[in-house]
This record gives structure tokens, C-alpha cells and sequence, in this order.
């Protein structure tokens, strides 16, 4: 099971406030300010910054 739509509809960042997107793999949520990519583990995000990983694209 994935993560459901509207969960991602209300998901942001929790250190600069702007949205998550889904990644193509589903494999976390990155945010489109600051670039952290947060893991999602067992279909569920964990949206924790020390979690978080800066993306280098």
C-alpha cells in the first residue's frame, strides 16, 4: 500500500513549511524548497529532519 493521496495533499516540510512531492520510486518525499528528501519506511513518511537527506539535484 502506498501512501494515500490525501496525506500527501497535507504533508509539508517540517523546517521551511513548503510542500512534499512523492518520489517517481516512492521511496521518500522531497521538498520543493529546501531539496530534503525524507524517507517513507513501511508506507509511512517519516518527517523527521535529522531523518532527512539533502538531494544533490
Amino acid at each position: 500500500m502506498a501512501v494515500r493521496q490525501d496525506l500527501l495533499d497535507i504533508l509539508v516540510c517540517p523546517l521551511c513549511k513548503a510542500p512534499v512531492k512523492l518520489l517517481p520510486d516512492g521511496s521518500g518525499l522531497k521538498c520543493q524548497a529546501c531539496k530534503r528528501v525524507y524517507p517513507i519506511r513501511d508506507d509511512i513518511p517519516v518527517m523527521l529532519p535529522e531523518e532527512a537527506k539533502i538531494a544533490t539535484d
